[in-house]
């Protein structure tokens, strides 16, 4: 299947404690159906210290499900992510609200 929400892409929360809140997809894990975005869904994890790096409370991304975070288009609005295959045979997504394609 192909990905409608890849790395690199601006999204919005849609639903729970980081409602409405943008940010940058870092990562995407289609098999666990879930995303990291920068700056959203933040947590707190106690660090045990090493050599490389000093111990303490720090602050990371948790993964948030692909079905709670949408595409932000140009205009600033989420929209719903489509498919539209070209003349020539490519495969590019479009911006179900407006047709524009996201990436052509």
């Amino acid at each position: 299947m192909a990905a409608k929400i890849k790395k690199g892409d601006k999204v919005v929360v849609l639903t729970g404690r980081d409602s409405g809140r943008t940010g940058e997809v870092i990562s995407v894990s289609p098999k666990d159906e879930k995303a990291l975005v920068r700056g959203v869904n933040m947590v707190k994890r106690h660090q045990k210290q090493t050599q490389a790096q000093e111990g303490g409370i720090i602050s990371k991304e948790a993964p948030i499900h692909l079905s709670n975070i949408a595409y932000v288009g140009k205009d600033g609005k989420p929209t719903r992510v489509g498919f539209k295959i070209q003349a020539d045979g490519k495969k590019v997504r479009i911006a179900k609200s407006s047709g524009a394609e996201i990436d052509g």
